[in-house]
Protein backbone atom coordinates (compact mmCIF):
# COMPACT_ATOMS: atom_id res chain seq x y z
CA UNK A 1 0.00 0.00 0.00
CA UNK A 2 1.28 3.55 -1.15
CA UNK A 3 0.66 6.81 0.17
CA UNK A 4 0.77 5.89 4.06
CA UNK A 5 2.29 7.88 6.63
CA UNK A 6 4.92 6.63 9.14
CA UNK A 7 3.90 5.29 12.67
CA UNK A 8 5.87 5.82 15.16
CA UNK A 9 5.47 4.54 19.13
CA UNK A 10 7.66 7.04 21.62
CA UNK A 11 8.62 6.33 24.84
CA UNK A 12 8.25 9.45 27.01
CA UNK A 13 9.94 8.32 30.25
CA UNK A 14 8.31 7.54 33.37
CA UNK A 15 7.76 10.78 34.22
CA UNK A 16 10.21 13.52 34.73
CA UNK A 17 10.37 15.33 31.13
CA UNK A 18 14.17 15.79 31.09
CA UNK A 19 14.32 12.21 30.92
CA UNK A 20 12.68 12.27 27.15
CA UNK A 21 15.38 11.42 24.81
CA UNK A 22 16.79 14.00 21.74
CA UNK A 23 15.19 11.46 19.41
CA UNK A 24 11.84 10.99 21.46
CA UNK A 25 11.44 14.97 21.19
CA UNK A 26 12.74 15.29 17.93
CA UNK A 27 9.99 12.90 16.55
CA UNK A 28 7.38 14.42 18.62
CA UNK A 29 7.86 18.03 17.72
CA UNK A 30 8.05 16.89 13.90
CA UNK A 31 5.50 14.77 12.94
CA UNK A 32 1.92 15.71 11.55
CA UNK A 33 -0.43 14.25 14.70
CA UNK A 34 0.18 13.83 18.04
CA UNK A 35 -1.73 10.01 19.69
CA UNK A 36 -1.80 10.63 23.14
CA UNK A 37 -3.56 7.75 25.33
CA UNK A 38 -5.82 8.18 28.34
CA UNK A 39 -7.36 5.69 30.29
CA UNK A 40 -10.90 7.88 30.30
CA UNK A 41 -12.94 9.73 27.81
CA UNK A 42 -12.86 12.58 30.52
CA UNK A 43 -9.26 12.02 31.55
CA UNK A 44 -6.33 13.90 30.80
CA UNK A 45 -3.30 12.01 28.97
CA UNK A 46 -0.68 11.53 31.48
CA UNK A 47 1.84 10.67 28.20
CA UNK A 48 1.25 14.91 27.53
CA UNK A 49 1.77 15.61 30.88
CA UNK A 50 5.24 14.47 30.44
CA UNK A 51 6.02 15.50 27.28
CA UNK A 52 4.09 18.80 26.91
CA UNK A 53 7.36 20.77 29.18
CA UNK A 54 9.65 19.75 26.58
CA UNK A 55 7.64 20.08 23.64
CA UNK A 56 8.70 22.69 21.44
CA UNK A 57 6.44 24.24 18.69
CA UNK A 58 6.48 22.57 14.91
CA UNK A 59 9.87 23.55 13.01
CA UNK A 60 7.19 24.39 9.72
CA UNK A 61 4.50 26.64 10.16
CA UNK A 62 1.80 24.03 10.53
CA UNK A 63 -0.42 23.46 13.67
CA UNK A 64 0.27 19.64 14.68
CA UNK A 65 -2.72 17.80 14.98
CA UNK A 66 -3.30 15.87 19.24
CA UNK A 67 -5.46 12.97 18.67
CA UNK A 68 -7.01 11.93 22.11
CA UNK A 69 -7.67 7.97 22.51
CA UNK A 70 -9.18 6.55 24.90
CA UNK A 71 -7.82 2.88 26.43
CA UNK A 72 -9.72 2.13 29.32
CA UNK A 73 -7.70 0.64 32.68
CA UNK A 74 -9.25 -2.88 32.04
CA UNK A 75 -8.19 -7.00 32.18
CA UNK A 76 -11.11 -7.79 30.02
CA UNK A 77 -10.18 -8.01 26.61
CA UNK A 78 -14.02 -7.77 25.54
CA UNK A 79 -13.79 -4.17 27.18
CA UNK A 80 -10.78 -2.96 25.66
CA UNK A 81 -10.94 -4.32 22.03
CA UNK A 82 -13.73 -1.63 21.07
CA UNK A 83 -11.53 0.94 22.06
CA UNK A 84 -8.68 -0.15 20.60
CA UNK A 85 -10.88 -0.86 16.82
CA UNK A 86 -11.68 2.37 17.35
CA UNK A 87 -8.40 4.47 17.92
CA UNK A 88 -7.41 2.34 14.98
CA UNK A 89 -9.73 4.07 12.82
CA UNK A 90 -9.00 7.37 14.12
CA UNK A 91 -5.17 6.55 13.84
CA UNK A 92 -5.44 5.00 10.66
CA UNK A 93 -7.58 7.50 9.35
CA UNK A 94 -4.59 9.88 9.14
CA UNK A 95 -1.94 7.66 7.82
CA UNK A 96 -4.44 6.77 4.54
CA UNK A 97 -4.00 10.69 4.47
CA UNK A 98 -0.32 10.49 4.19
CA UNK A 99 0.19 11.75 7.69
CA UNK A 100 2.80 10.72 9.87
CA UNK A 101 1.64 9.65 13.73
CA UNK A 102 3.45 9.76 16.79
CA UNK A 103 1.74 7.63 19.52
CA UNK A 104 3.03 8.65 22.62
CA UNK A 105 3.62 5.94 25.77
CA UNK A 106 4.40 6.42 29.29
CA UNK A 107 7.75 4.32 29.54
CA UNK A 108 8.86 2.31 26.80
CA UNK A 109 6.84 1.20 23.86
CA UNK A 110 7.67 -2.31 23.76
CA UNK A 111 7.33 -2.71 27.94
CA UNK A 112 3.51 -3.51 28.82
CA UNK A 113 2.48 -0.70 26.60
CA UNK A 114 -0.59 -0.06 24.24
CA UNK A 115 1.52 1.14 21.73
CA UNK A 116 2.27 -3.00 21.63
CA UNK A 117 -1.52 -3.11 20.66
CA UNK A 118 -1.90 -0.56 18.52
CA UNK A 119 1.22 -1.67 16.44
CA UNK A 120 0.13 -4.72 15.96
CA UNK A 121 -3.49 -4.09 14.69
CA UNK A 122 -2.14 -1.58 12.32
CA UNK A 123 0.32 -3.61 10.90
CA UNK A 124 -2.74 -6.07 10.39
CA UNK A 125 -4.55 -3.16 8.67
CA UNK A 126 -2.30 -1.36 6.35
CA UNK A 127 0.56 -4.37 5.07
CA UNK A 128 3.83 -2.54 4.01
CA UNK A 129 2.87 0.41 6.88
CA UNK A 130 6.34 1.85 7.98
CA UNK A 131 6.58 1.45 11.80
CA UNK A 132 9.50 3.06 14.00
CA UNK A 133 10.08 2.38 17.98
CA UNK A 134 11.75 5.43 19.65
CA UNK A 135 12.72 3.39 23.01
CA UNK A 136 12.09 5.38 26.53
CA UNK A 137 13.67 5.08 30.07
CA UNK A 138 11.57 2.59 31.74
CA UNK A 139 10.18 2.58 35.51
CA UNK A 140 12.03 -0.70 35.86
CA UNK A 141 15.14 1.33 35.63
CA UNK A 142 14.14 4.87 36.82
CA UNK A 143 13.11 2.80 40.24
CA UNK A 144 16.96 1.24 40.89
CA UNK A 145 17.67 4.82 40.16
CA UNK A 146 15.77 6.92 42.88
CA UNK A 147 16.06 4.51 45.42
CA UNK A 148 19.75 3.28 44.85
CA UNK A 149 18.97 -0.45 44.53
CA UNK A 150 21.29 -2.38 41.49
CA UNK A 151 18.95 -4.41 39.48
CA UNK A 152 21.71 -6.97 38.30
CA UNK A 153 25.44 -7.58 38.87
CA UNK A 154 27.50 -10.75 38.37
CA UNK A 155 25.69 -14.21 37.83
CA UNK A 156 22.41 -12.23 39.28
CA UNK A 157 19.04 -13.19 37.10
CA UNK A 158 15.76 -10.48 36.88
CA UNK A 159 12.27 -11.69 36.59
CA UNK A 160 9.65 -8.85 35.81
CA UNK A 161 5.81 -9.19 36.73
CA UNK A 162 2.63 -7.65 36.44
CA UNK A 163 1.66 -7.62 39.77
CA UNK A 164 -1.75 -6.10 38.30
CA UNK A 165 -2.76 -9.79 36.68
CA UNK A 166 -1.99 -11.73 40.33
CA UNK A 167 0.52 -12.89 42.48
CA UNK A 168 -0.15 -16.31 42.60
CA UNK A 169 3.33 -17.63 42.09
CA UNK A 170 5.17 -14.41 43.66
CA UNK A 171 6.98 -17.45 46.09
CA UNK A 172 8.15 -19.24 42.83
CA UNK A 173 9.51 -16.60 41.24
CA UNK A 174 11.32 -15.21 44.40
CA UNK A 175 12.80 -18.93 45.20
CA UNK A 176 14.12 -18.81 41.26
CA UNK A 177 15.41 -15.55 40.17
CA UNK A 178 17.33 -12.65 42.53
CA UNK A 179 15.79 -9.83 41.71
CA UNK A 180 12.17 -9.49 41.59
CA UNK A 181 10.32 -6.21 40.00
CA UNK A 182 6.95 -6.00 40.60
CA UNK A 183 4.92 -3.49 38.48
CA UNK A 184 1.67 -1.95 38.34
CA UNK A 185 0.78 -3.12 42.02
CA UNK A 186 -2.84 -1.93 41.76
CA UNK A 187 -4.86 -3.43 44.85
CA UNK A 188 -1.89 -6.57 45.02
CA UNK A 189 0.09 -5.22 48.17
CA UNK A 190 -1.36 -7.56 50.84
CA UNK A 191 -0.83 -10.45 48.96
CA UNK A 192 2.61 -8.89 47.96
CA UNK A 193 3.46 -8.41 51.48
CA UNK A 194 2.50 -11.67 52.25
CA UNK A 195 4.79 -13.27 50.11
CA UNK A 196 7.59 -11.80 50.98
CA UNK A 197 7.19 -12.21 54.47
CA UNK A 198 6.75 -15.73 54.19
CA UNK A 199 9.73 -15.78 51.61
CA UNK A 200 11.56 -14.03 54.45
CA UNK A 201 12.83 -11.38 52.16
CA UNK A 202 10.24 -8.30 53.31
CA UNK A 203 13.49 -6.69 54.55
CA UNK A 204 15.06 -6.30 50.66
CA UNK A 205 12.08 -5.16 49.60
CA UNK A 206 11.51 -1.31 48.34
CA UNK A 207 8.26 0.08 47.40
CA UNK A 208 8.18 2.82 44.75
CA UNK A 209 5.42 4.85 43.47
CA UNK A 210 5.70 7.71 40.55
CA UNK A 211 9.29 7.72 40.17
CA UNK A 212 10.74 10.96 38.90
CA UNK A 213 7.68 12.73 39.32
CA UNK A 214 6.89 15.95 41.91
CA UNK A 215 4.48 13.08 43.32
CA UNK A 216 7.65 10.59 43.91
CA UNK A 217 7.14 8.51 47.06
CA UNK A 218 9.79 6.02 48.23
CA UNK A 219 9.07 3.49 51.06
CA UNK A 220 12.10 1.15 52.31
CA UNK A 221 9.97 -0.83 55.37
CA UNK A 222 7.00 -2.91 53.58
CA UNK A 223 5.29 -2.91 56.85
CA UNK A 224 4.18 0.88 56.44
CA UNK A 225 3.08 0.04 53.35
CA UNK A 226 0.89 -3.18 53.31
CA UNK A 227 -2.47 -0.91 52.97
CA UNK A 228 -0.84 0.68 50.14
CA UNK A 229 -3.17 0.83 46.95
CA UNK A 230 -1.01 1.43 44.61
CA UNK A 231 -1.76 2.30 40.97
CA UNK A 232 -0.23 1.60 37.33
CA UNK A 233 3.17 3.54 38.30
CA UNK A 234 3.75 1.80 41.59
CA UNK A 235 5.91 -0.74 41.55
CA UNK A 236 7.71 -3.42 44.28
CA UNK A 237 11.78 -3.81 43.83
CA UNK A 238 13.28 -7.41 45.84
CA UNK A 239 16.65 -7.65 45.64
CA UNK A 240 18.77 -10.89 47.29
CA UNK A 241 21.98 -9.29 46.79
CA UNK A 242 23.69 -12.83 46.95
CA UNK A 243 25.32 -13.46 43.88
CA UNK A 244 26.54 -9.71 43.12
CA UNK A 245 29.88 -8.70 43.11
CA UNK A 246 31.24 -11.29 41.46
CA UNK A 247 33.44 -9.21 38.75
CA UNK A 248 35.71 -7.75 41.86
CA UNK A 249 35.51 -10.63 43.70
CA UNK A 250 33.39 -9.63 46.21
CA UNK A 251 30.99 -12.58 46.59
CA UNK A 252 31.01 -16.04 45.50
CA UNK A 253 27.80 -17.76 43.03
CA UNK A 254 25.31 -19.72 45.08
CA UNK A 255 25.40 -23.83 44.40
CA UNK A 256 22.07 -25.33 43.30
CA UNK A 257 19.57 -25.41 45.86
CA UNK A 258 21.58 -22.63 48.10
CA UNK A 259 18.65 -20.29 48.01
CA UNK A 260 15.91 -21.28 50.14
CA UNK A 261 18.66 -21.54 53.11
CA UNK A 262 19.80 -18.04 52.51
CA UNK A 263 16.41 -16.06 52.40
CA UNK A 264 17.06 -15.02 55.79
CA UNK A 265 20.35 -14.30 55.82
CA UNK A 266 21.51 -10.46 56.97
CA UNK A 267 21.85 -8.44 53.67
CA UNK A 268 25.17 -7.06 53.63
CA UNK A 269 26.33 -3.44 54.04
Amino acid sequence: MTGLGKLYGVGVGPGAPDLLTLRAVRVLESADVLALPRSSDFGASMAYRILEPVLGKPREPRKQERLLLTFPMSKDPDRVRPYVDAALDKIGDRLSRGLSVAFATEGDPSLFSTFVYVRREALRRFPGLEVEVVPGVTSVTAVPAVSGLSLADGQERIAILPATYGVDDLTEVLQRFDTVVLMKIGSEMPKVTEALTRAGLLDRAVFVSKATMPEQRIVRDLRAAQGERGDCFAMVVVTRGERSGLLVGEAEASPPGAFENALNEPEAP
